[in-house]
C-alpha cells in the first residue's frame, strides 16, 4: 500500500504534533561526539609532531651516527603507532583500545621526555655549548614540551570519553 503525500511533500504525521512522543538524545552521547571530534584534533597535531621529531631525529643521527639516537628513534616509531591505534579507538569506539593507547603512549612519551633530559643534562656538563650549537637544540627541546602538553590534555580527554562511553552504574 503506498503512503498518500500532502501537498506540502511531507508524509503525513510529521507536522510536528508528535514532538512529545519523539526520542531525546542522552546528553553523554553527544559528550561523547564531541570529545571525539576534540580528539581528532589533538591525534592529528601530536602526531605532526611526533613525525617532525621523528624527522629530526634522523637527521642528527645522520650526523651522530644512528648507534647514540636508537632508543629516541624507536621510542617515537612506538609513539606514532600507539597514537594509530588511539585513533582506530576513537573512530570504533573501543574502550580497550583507547586504554592500550594511553598506557602505550604515556610509557613512549616519557622515554622521549627522559632521553631528552638526558641529552640536554649531557650536552650542558660536556662542554660549554657555543649560540649556534644551543639554537640547533631547541627544536628538540620545543617538540618534547609541546609533544608533552598535548599528551597531557589527549589523556584527560581519552579518559573523560572512556567514561562518557561506558554504562552509566545504577543506584540501588
Amino acid at each position: 500500500m503506498q503512503q498518500r503525500l500532502s501537498a506540502s511533500g511531507r508524509p503525513s504525521g510529521t507536522d510536528g504534533y508528535d514532538f512529545s512522543y519523539r526520542m531525546v538524545v542522552d546528553s553523554r552521547y553527544q559528550k561523547v561526539a564531541r570529545t571525539k571530534s576534540i580528539l581528532r584534533s589533538f591525534f592529528l597535531v601530536q602526531a605532526i609532531t611526533l613525525l617532525l621529531g621523528l624527522v629530526l631525529l634522523i637527521f642528527q643521527s645522520a650526523s651522530e651516527g644512528l648507534a647514540s639516537r636508537v632508543l629516541e628513534i624507536s621510542t617515537t616509531a612506538c609513539g606514532l603507532i600507539s597514537l594509530i591505534i588511539g585513533e582506530l579507538g576513537r573512530k570504533r569506539s573501543r574502550v580497550n583500545m583507547l586504554r592500550f593507547f594511553m598506557v602505550a603512549s604515556s610509557i613512549a612519551v616519557s622515554l622521549l621526555m627522559f632521553c631528552a633530559i638526558r641529552k640536554g643534562s649531557g650536552f650542558m656538563a660536556a662542554k660549554s655549548p657555543s649560540f649556534w650549537e644551543t639554537i640547533l637544540a631547541l627544536p628538540e627541546v620545543a617538540l618534547a614540551v609541546v609533544g608533552l602538553m598535548f599528551h597531557l590534555f589527549i589523556i584527560g580527554y581519552t579518559v573523560h570519553l572512556i567514561a562518557n562511553m561506558s554504562v552509566p552504574k545504577r543506584a540501588s
